[in-house]
């Protein structure tokens, strides 16, 4: 139990880390299944992390409060921007939603008085807790799970096959995007805000493109196809770093490798349905 225990103390920051990255994967899975490339996570996740935050060191709310918070302001946010954005698609979409991301970083650095400016804001309630970090995922999957198999996620898969033929067959095509970007925002918020009162600060820095780039990457890696590839991705994503730590300066570049060897020979990610039926089919035989 002590050996337990000390593990636990290491390690404990980057195993949340592990389930809060699976949120945020998860979030631009949900666009992606719409097909939607909108890399505006990060900025959602900015948004959430900084109305919870201010939430409770500013208005004393209690941390169900706060997390509320940080899910429904960029949630808003999404739905006003959504209209004009949302018209846009493939790259358009992905380069103008990039640019709002910039734009909160901007203003986030802006507003000292607020929001701590490029020094961020320090003192955070670290709330926090391992169950808040996996009930929220179990949650999430359940309900994105749902979604899969309902009626609008199967509206979801035929606007991403074709929306001109999506929309012939009735399908409300802008309505359902708008659906999947906000409950994208909102779930990238929620993420935000588990992260902001866990690692007791948070600086504009943290929810710029890179971390955009790498939101994509996670869901992308580990594949589109299930909602097991992002959560795999995630894993992968957050435990590299700290496997290829030995290796010193040269960590980057082989763990850049390393995703890039994966993309090139498994371009629909880890987790492929379609490829692990084959695989279990033919060692069967």
């Amino acid at each position: 139990m002590e050996g337990l225990h000390t593990f636990w103390q290491v390690y404990s920051n980057l195993i949340l880390g592990i389930g809060i990255n699976a949120l945020l994967a998860l979030s631009i899975w949900l666009t992606l299944s719409c097909g939607l490339l909108a890399m505006a996570n990060a900025a959602f996740m900015g948004i959430g992390a900084y109305t919870s935050a201010l939430l409770t060191m500013n208005a004393g709310a209690s941390f169900p409060v706060a997390l509320a918070g940080g899910m429904l302001a960029p949630t808003l946010v999404a739905l006003v921007i959504g209209g004009p954005t949302l018209r846009l698609s493939g790259v358009y979409l992905a380069m103008a939603t990039l640019g709002f991301g910039e734009v909160v970083r901007v203003l986030i650095l802006n507003a000292e008085g607020l929001t701590g400016g490029a020094l961020g804001l320090n003192g955070i309630p670290q709330l926090t807790q391992w169950w808040h970090v996996a009930l929220a995922l179990a949650l999430v999957l359940a309900a994105l799970w749902r979604l899969r198999v309902s009626r609008i996620g199967r509206a979801f898969e035929a606007i991403n096959e074709d929306a001109v033929a999506a929309s012939l067959m009735g399908i409300a095509v802008n309505a359902h995007k708008m659906l999947a970007f906000a409950l994208g925002a909102a779930i990238a918020g929620l993420a935000g805000a588990l992260n902001a009162h866990l690692t007791f600060f948070i600086g504009p820095n943290e929810y710029g493109f890179d971390r955009g780039v790498e939101i994509l990457t996670m869901a992308i890696l580990g594949g589109t196809g299930g909602l097991a590839g992002p959560v795999l991705g995630a894993l992968i994503v957050t435990l590299l770093p700290e496997l290829l730590r030995g290796l010193g300066d040269f960590r980057t570049m082989v763990n850049g490798a390393i995703l890039v060897l994966i993309v090139l020979f498994l371009p629909k990610g880890l987790w492929d349905p379609k490829r692990l039926r084959g695989w279990f089919s033919r060692t069967a035989h």
